[in-house]
């Protein structure tokens, strides 16, 4: 088994030392340290998924929200960081998580390169249908990270029931909408 040291493995491998020391620390990689200090890792063995794809998903239900966005992107991209992840590509989508027709959300759905899918908060990601979107990305080897998740059951539970009451008022005053603008042309056809 060749041993080589981990600044070596990061250059072989085109990461940073401090990716490839967060590999060492996490297991990723193994290898042994020396009394020195010096980490050795044995590069013929279990190398880690370089072609793991992390893609963080960011989401704001409107445009007036767009600074809570940029801080969101930022917390995310600090806690994949600290993982030692190298973040493919970050999405950024204005759109209500009621909405399942979200092009940016489909899209990463769709793609089946992806690996891991980061977001903060299950809502920031989808108000409905979580864990059905969690088995089907699970069963393509594929992960939902959320990083910030409820601390109980009740909390879950305050979050649906705030999420179906949006989601009947949207559909409420939505057909509203919709009835105003219908009786307005037939009243513009008539005349």
């Amino acid at each position: 088994m060749k041993k080589i040291k981990l600044s070596t493995y990061a250059k072989n491998n085109n990461c940073s030392y401090v990716t490839a020391y967060t590999y060492y620390k996490n297991g990723v990689i193994k290898g042994e340290q020396l009394s020195t200090g010096t980490i050795l890792i044995h590069d013929e063995e279990d190398k880690p998924n370089l072609t793991e794809k992390v893609v963080i998903y960011c989401r704001e239900s409107s445009s007036e929200n767009k600074s809570s966005l940029e801080n969101q992107t930022r917390r995310l991209q600090d806690y994949c960081a600290a993982k030692g992840w190298n973040i493919d590509r970050t999405v950024k989508e204005i759109g209500s998580g009621l909405n399942d027709k979200r092009p940016k959300f489909l899209s990463i759905l769709e793609d089946t390169s992806i690996t891991k899918i980061v977001v903060e908060h299950s809502d920031r990601f989808c108000r409905f249908g979580l864990e059905p979107i969690k088995t089907l990305l699970k069963n393509q080897n594929r992960e939902l990270i959320i990083v910030n998740k409820s601390n109980d059951d009740k909390e879950d539970l305050i979050e649906d029931f705030v999420s179906i009451i949006t989601s009947f008022c949207a559909r409420i005053y939505g057909q509203r909408r919709t009835k105003k603008a219908t009786e307005q042309l037939i009243k513009s056809l008539q005349n």
